[in-house]
């Protein structure tokens, strides 16, 4: 008799898979096939600092998708540098454990998607599908292909996926003022205007990443100051980083950490 051992095995292939997805845990989509990524972002939710609203509605979205439960594909909009892709690579190594996999098709190949999803459709282990810096030009075709997926057509994403995206744009689509012109042989002008703008919402959840406060620049970076070791007031990080940034544009938690960074130098 297996004693029960039949169950357990169950549960490792389960939770760890076969093949590459038992060795590797993210994975990149290229060449008309899933790659494994060698050397993967390590990165994890202890090393965020701020943006803790934000990263627990994608926590807790991951977590009921993982438990079976009603679960959204998700965008991640908003400014630049604030954590976004981050954000949705140190949930997948958080739950990693628990049998969820990344995958990460570019934005130039979603015409793939559909070929994606019927070799993990059948797999035992989870997936995040993972887009990243999304947004389209005007009739881009693989705009039609994602408002596809996530409107359910033929090629929707598999009950054992998700997609997460990012993107700097709450509007996925580039607009621009000629598309604004009601040319008079062209009565349904502003519902396809309409339409192109409302891809995003056909995300179930989304969630904005906005430029931090001053307040919580500074504290973003003594927090990370604080984690480096670096021996410095919070008066004296707050003037050199409030001047980095206005080097570098604008405050963010990447330019935070590039500051941290060149105290190093």
């Amino acid at each position: 008799m297996f004693d029960g051992s039949l169950k357990n095995v169950a549960q490792y292939y389960k939770e760890n898979g076969c093949g590459m997805f038992a060795r590797y845990k993210a994975f990149v989509w290229r060449d008309g096939d899933i790659q494994p990524v060698l050397h993967y972002d390590t990165i994890d939710m202890d090393e965020f600092t701020g943006y803790e609203i934000q990263r627990q509605k994608i926590v807790d979205n991951t977590k009921a998708f993982l438990e079976g439960k009603t679960c959204n594909n998700c965008l991640l909009y908003g400014d630049m540098g604030t954590g976004k892709s981050s954000t949705v690579k140190a949930v997948a190594n958080q739950f990693r454990k628990d049998g969820l996999r990344i995958v990460e098709i570019p934005k130039e190949r979603l015409i793939d998607f559909p070929i994606l999803v019927d070799k993990i459709a059948t797999l035992p282990m989870k997936f995040i599908i993972f887009i990243d810096d999304l947004s389209f030009q005007h009739q881009d075709q693989s705009y039609t292909t994602l408002k596809a997926v996530l409107e359910g057509g033929v090629s929707a994403r598999p009950e054992n996926a998700l997609i997460y995206a990012t993107s700097n744009r709450r509007h996925l689509v580039k607009e621009h003022l000629s598309d604004r012109s009601f040319a008079v042989d062209d009565i349904n002008t502003r519902d396809n205007m309409q339409e192109s703008l409302s891809l995003s919402d056909r995300f179930g959840l989304a969630v904005c990443y906005s430029i931090p406060s001053k307040k919580q620049f500074v504290e973003i970076v003594c927090a990370m100051a604080k984690e480096r070791g670096i021996n410095k007031t919070e008066e004296e990080l707050a003037a050199g980083a409030e001047q980095f940034a206005l080097a570098k544009g604008g405050r963010s938690p990447r330019c935070a950490k590039q500051y941290v960074e060149s105290l190093f130098c």
